[in-house]
């Protein structure tokens, strides 16, 4: 039975879903009246769909689409994707999205996206929303698309995604709201530039204030702008600052789920306070419960489960964090450069060693090496161990049976652990340690010829620090590596002055024809660099001294005081002198030579002065008579010559 026309008509009047000011309560009251009539009207389910979102109640709102079956979800789509987005059926939502098309729905596609954190697909949905602005004037701000593609842009950094990222220098439209700022801040924070993002926090809680916000709104607002200035604060060592900060947030009046447990737990940990260890694991877990729509960005959470794990150590709670890191580092098939898996093996070696340092703690760890044996943060954690005991001689063979077992594996995932930019830094390190040059440049062109074999992005520093090492050899064949590498990053940024500088290094002694003027030109004019060059003092000081041998020089150069004053003399001790000991008389300095060999000594009598006249260098000597022996020429038995031996007698 089909609703009267009428009073369908009246509904959809009143239904305005732009109107905030609609009753929608009264609206779903009438409907469900409707309903009761006919329960299976399409228009009619479809808008008591939208007055149950309008109403924030977005479970009813998807049971509204289950029960309305295919037919409603296919009528509604825009809806229903943002039914499950609500609700926290971010895979699914974005499953529906992708398959329609509108400016609508794709703003749907872009926020399920960047909750499931696949901040990639996110990007360029914001992107191809950004190149037709003209189709959003009807329902969007022209700085919502802005505003989100910085958030976006920040989650990518803080996925060590920077790469991927569509903006890598702040404008001037990034400081024209409080929101565009406030997301500016993180963005900085994801980049390590923590000093731009303190001013650009208070640019946006100024903005804020200023706005035409009303006092509760912009009270709703200005709570995670503060809460990011304190978290700053504290990493900037402004704990004083961050202190007074804190005493303008109430933490239970923030109205975030998440915000408000992020506030909490940085006031638990940068609290100076000791306290009971088992009083601070019970606050942390009364406040880690969030709706299933609210909950914390990857990055963030292992953070969270990091401080968790601590707080279970610090109550000897060593065997359950043990068994509870260990199952989630087993469900990784392979090996990672994920901060939160290495962080978790961190804390399964802290769990494993019961609180031991040092080599007590090496011994414990080492069996677990080799039955974990593509386990990142394990085997820098045993490296780690081993260098604070100094002993770089067992670190460095770890790392490289470590690095081995990775190279030598079938999954390809496990070379690109094997040549990231972390563990090969790390193996340069130790053999920088040892003074290992060749093996240095070893590994960095090793590293650069697996990145430049992939179609992905290969890691601009560390191509730039294998290209830096190859040109420091001067061998012809490493600067040809050398020139390969700084043209590789100039096709990729014709910009970057230092690949440019680079790529002259390499090839002025060994390809100069590969050099060409705009290469040159990009550099720095030599006239600019020996500008502040005085060249007659470097004249007048002469040849320079390395810093050792001036050291040695000054240690063995007399101070004109001592030249001023006399040598003193040695002070003997009184057993060591001899009892008819003369000090006025001259010591003999030869007394310590037998008297035969003495320069004064002269032999007395006949055999002494014959003895005397036959040890004179370049006097007669009488050479001895001996029996000259026949030599055969031809072979022979050889025997027939020898004298018999007496035997014993």
């Amino acid at each position: 039975m089909a609703a009267n026309s009428g009073d369908l008509s009246a509904l959809l009047a009143q239904l305005d879903l732009d109107d905030g000011n609609a009753d929608h309560d009264k609206i779903l009251q009438a409907l469900n009246a409707h309903l009761a009539k006919s329960k299976n009207d399409v228009n009619l389910q479809h808008m008591r769909a939208v007055a149950l979102l309008k109403l924030d109640r977005f479970d009813d709102a998807l049971r509204q689409f289950e029960q309305g079956g295919d037919k409603l979800k296919q009528k509604a789509p825009l809806e229903y994707a943002y039914a499950l987005y609500k609700t926290g059926k971010l895979e699914e939502a974005s499953k529906v999205a992708s398959g329609n098309s509108g400016r609508g729905i794709n703003h749907v596609l872009a926020q399920a996206t960047y909750r499931s954190e696949n901040f990639q697909l996110a990007s360029d949905v914001y992107h191809k929303l950004a190149s037709r602005p003209q189709d959003g004037q009807a329902f969007e701000s022209p700085n919502d698309i802005n505003i989100n593609s910085l958030a976006v842009d920040a989650q990518l950094h803080w996925q060590s995604n920077g790469a991927l990222s569509k903006k890598n220098k702040l404008g001037r439209e990034d400081m024209e709201a409080f929101e565009t700022a406030y997301n500016a801040a993180c963005f900085s924070i994801s980049r390590g530039e923590l000093a731009q993002a303190e001013v650009l926090l208070k640019r946006a809680r100024d903005l804020c204030l200023a706005s035409e916000l009303s006092e509760e709104d912009k009270k709703a607002e200005l709570m995670p702008i503060v809460i990011q200035q304190i978290y700053l604060l504290n990493q900037l060592g402004k704990t004083e600052e961050a202190e007074r900060l804190a005493t303008e947030v109430s933490i239970p009046e923030v109205p975030d789920a998440s915000t408000r447990h992020i506030a909490q737990m940085n006031g638990f940990a940068s609290s100076g306070q000791t306290e009971n260890p088992y009083l601070s694991k019970r606050k942390l877990d009364s406040t880690s419960h969030l709706p299933r729509n609210d909950r914390l960005f990857a990055f963030q959470q292992s953070l969270m489960d990091h401080n968790n794990y601590i707080s279970e150590l610090q109550s000897n709670k060593h065997e359950g964090v043990a068994r509870s890191t260990l199952s989630k580092i087993s469900t990784q098939p392979t090996s990672t450069t994920s901060f939160a898996t290495n962080a978790l093996s961190v804390l399964n070696a802290a769990a494993n060693t019961k609180g031991l340092s040092g080599r007590s703690a090496i011994k414990q760890l080492l069996p677990l090496v080799h039955r974990r044996p593509r386990d990142v943060g394990l085997a820098l954690t045993v490296v780690q161990l081993y260098c604070q005991e100094s002993n770089y001689g067992a670190a460095t063979p770890l790392l490289e049976n470590f690095l081995k077992r990775l190279e030598d594996s079938a999954d390809s995932r496990d070379h690109d652990v094997r040549f990231s930019p972390g563990l090969v830094a790390a193996q340069v390190a130790l053999y920088a340690k040892a003074g290992r040059k060749a093996a240095v440049r070893s590994e960095l062109a090793k590293a650069t010829d697996y990145w430049r074999q992939q179609t992905k992005n290969p890691p601009i520093s560390l191509l730039m620090a294998a290209g830096i090492h190859l040109i420091e050899s001067h061998q012809p064949e490493d600067l040809e590596k050398a020139g390969e590498i700084f043209s590789s990053l100039l096709e990729n940024d014709p910009n970057d002055h230092a690949a440019a500088a680079g790529l002259v290094a390499a090839f002025a002694t060994t390809h100069p024809e590969k050099l060409s003027p705009a290469q040159l030109d990009k550099l720095t004019p030599v006239p600019r660099l020996i500008a502040d060059v005085d060249v007659d003092a470097l004249e007048s000081a002469g040849i320079a001294t390395p810093p050792y041998l001036q050291h040695q020089a000054a240690a063995k150069r007399p101070s004109p005081k001592e030249k001023e004053q006399p040598a003193k003399k040695k002070k003997v001790r009184q057993s060591r002198i001899p009892k008819e000991f003369d000090p006025n008389k001259k010591v003999d300095p030869e007394r310590w030579l037998p008297m035969k060999d003495r320069s004064y000594y002269r032999p007395k009598g006949k055999k002494g002065k014959k003895r005397d006249a036959g040890l004179t260098q370049g006097g007669f000597v009488e050479e001895p008579k001996t029996n000259q022996a026949q030599v055969a020429t031809g072979s022979g038995g050889g025997g027939q010559g020898k004298k018999k031996k007496k035997g014993k007698k």
